[in-house]
């Protein structure tokens, strides 16, 4: 089942750094060999509800250990700074639902749950 990497980019200023411009210049070489998609890198969101100032990075990996195993990589490791230190960033992993999910079975089984 496939994780998605999502990360919630702001960048100060708005004008990205010389060391943001390096990092989005390597960093996905140090997906390749994680079988990681990019699957959105966009500057402008639309925003229907709430507030996202920001941007959004989309990655798609086989699952979630393998994510973990290229955030920690030492490929990664050593050019996360160039990101961290330069851009404020949230990133979360999350699982894909399966091929027979629906969401009217998830309140059923919510209402199992609960005993309704």
């Amino acid at each position: 089942m496939s994780t998605y990497l999502i990360n919630h980019l702001r960048i100060p200023g708005g004008v990205p750094t010389e060391e943001s411009l390096r990092y989005l210049e390597q960093v996905q070489a140090t997906t390749e060999a994680y079988g990681a998609k990019w699957l959105v890198l966009d500057a402008e969101v639309q925003v229907l509800e709430g507030s996202w100032p920001g941007s959004v990075v989309l990655i798609e990996f086989p699952d979630a250990e393998t994510a973990k195993t290229w955030y920690n990589s030492p490929e990664y490791q050593a050019i996360l700074s160039l990101r961290v230190d330069h851009t404020i960033n949230d990133l979360v992993l999350v699982d894909s639902v399966g091929p027979d999910f629906t969401v009217a079975g998830y309140a059923r089984q919510i209402r199992t749950l609960l005993g309704q």
